[in-house]
């Protein structure tokens, strides 16, 4: 199961918006490969939505069946926001549904343009 947990609108890159939930999974206990401590984290992607923002908004807390799942592509820098480190990544989440083997939404780690 997946929980709708926020949703957004996006700028496209011809100046149009549009609507994306978030849908985030349960808690996931990882092991860190350089302290090997572990931390928790929750696996997340975006969804396009074709209602409007208001009515997304009324779906936060929804649940919904299948999982978030990672997904192989090319690889992209991403910066970590506490540190400052640059870390190439190879992989994006998308939400697989329950019966399905097809992936919906890709997300790398910060691939969006928030709208102001």
């Amino acid at each position: 199961m997946v929980t709708v947990t926020n949703c957004l609108e996006r700028l496209k890159k011809d100046g149009t918006t549009f609507t994306v939930l978030e849908i985030s999974g349960g808690v996931q206990l990882i092991q860190s490969q350089t302290t090997q401590r572990y931390y928790a984290t929750v696996r997340k992607c975006n969804i396009p939505f074709t209602g409007t923002l208001e009515t997304a908004k009324l779906m936060i807390g929804q649940q919904i069946e299948g999982e978030i799942v990672r997904v192989i592509c090319d690889p992209y820098d991403f910066t970590s926001p506490t540190t400052g480190e640059v870390i190439r990544l190879q992989h994006s989440w998308a939400y697989q549904p329950k019966e399905n083997a097809e992936v919906i939404g890709h997300t790398k780690m910060n691939p969006f343009i928030l709208k102001a």
